[in-house]
């Protein structure tokens, strides 16, 4: 008994130590594995921060790549002017110009520059048949003085002329450099003479020879209440007194253009005489339409009225008498060909001959 009672004790105490050897190897154990999963906790959140991330991230590329792509194909190639005027807040503003435009050209049309025409002619309160209007250069005093001994009178007899109701001046405008000695000679001429008609908003040089006419007739339409106005080139001669009976003869006559009538061929090649730069403007066949020769023509109380009016907004071309055969095109004129008014040859029944 007394042997087998302490294996039995030392069996107990070595099943205790192994005991406690086991719960301090667990807790260790346990100890140890907390903070291990707790770092791969925060490590699992980090992963997932880190994935929601990039994920957001290559949608907001996709997203951006898209609409710039889209932008990209609606967006103009270049810059026009209306976006530039949207731009700098102009576009309100070239509305209004239109309008503005629009209300005055419905204003002339209803005859608000005719008022002003009947104004200022109402100071003489003469009416005449014509006014001549003989287009003049700085370097032409010579033929001048040779039409002043010739058809065209002058002193008294130009006087005399006006009473009969025929104006004739010679018509020119101002030198490129105002004031200068070509203005001066012009004016002492003109003080001399006094049968000029000098157009102040005028340049005189053979490119602005179209415009002359705008000047020219809207000019004489205010200073002189007529039945005609005639443009007369300096380079031809004129029976006068068969010219007066043909202007009777077509008294009353509303919205007449009258002249040699013709059309003919665009000159587009350029270096060659009566070179027309806007050629393209006049269709495949490159032909005028039907005008008056430029040496004379004539034109109506009414038709030169249109012309002073519409004066500014007028298209020019190379030629005077094919700008003045543009106005007449969207009128109701009357086209009136005379061959009496063809000056390029002389015959007895002429009016009108090269000089």
């Amino acid at each position: 008994m007394d042997q087998t009672l302490p294996t039995t004790s030392s069996s107990k105490s070595d099943h205790r130590r192994s005991k406690s050897k086991s719960q301090q190897s667990s807790s260790s154990t346990t100890t140890t594995s907390k903070p291990s999963l707790v770092m791969a906790f925060f490590s699992c959140l980090a992963w997932l921060y880190i994935a929601g991330r990039l994920w957001q991230d290559a949608e907001n590329r996709t997203l951006l790549a898209s609409l710039l792509t889209k932008n990209s194909a609606q967006r103009p190639k270049m810059l026009t002017l209306e976006d530039k005027l949207t731009v700098f807040g102009c576009k309100d503003l070239e509305r209004r110009i239109v309008e503005a435009e629009m209300e005055l050209t419905l204003a002339k049309s209803q005859g608000y520059l005719k008022n002003q025409l009947k104004q200022s002619r109402s100071a003489s309160g003469k009416k005449f048949l014509a006014v001549i209007g003989v287009y003049t250069g700085f370097g032409s005093r010579l033929r001048r003085n040779v039409f002043r001994g010739s058809w065209m009178p002058k002193g008294d007899a130009l006087s005399r002329l006006e009473e009969r109701g025929i104006v004739i001046r010679f018509v020119i405008g101002r030198s490129a450099n105002r004031g200068d000695s070509l203005d001066r000679n012009i004016d002492e001429e003109n003080h001399v003479t006094n049968d000029f008609l000098i157009l102040d908003g005028h340049e005189e040089a053979q490119e602005e020879l179209p415009k002359k006419a705008k000047f020219f007739f809207s000019t004489a339409v205010q200073m002189w209440d007529a039945e005609f106005y005639l443009k007369v080139d300096d380079n031809i001669d004129l029976d006068l007194e068969g010219l007066i009976e043909l202007l009777q003869s077509r008294r009353g006559q509303e919205s007449a253009y009258m002249g040699c009538m013709k059309s003919g061929e665009v000159v587009a090649e350029e270096g060659k005489p009566w070179y027309e730069p806007e050629w393209w403007k006049f269709g495949d066949e490159k032909s005028y339409f039907r005008h008056a020769a430029g040496s004379l023509f004539i034109l109506t109380k009414n038709l030169s009225e249109y012309i002073y009016i519409n004066s500014a907004s007028l298209k020019t071309y190379a030629h005077d008498d094919i700008s003045v055969g543009s106005w007449m095109l969207g009128l109701q004129a009357t086209y009136i060909d005379d061959s009496r008014l063809c000056c390029i040859n002389s015959r007895q029944d002429k009016v009108c001959s090269l000089a």
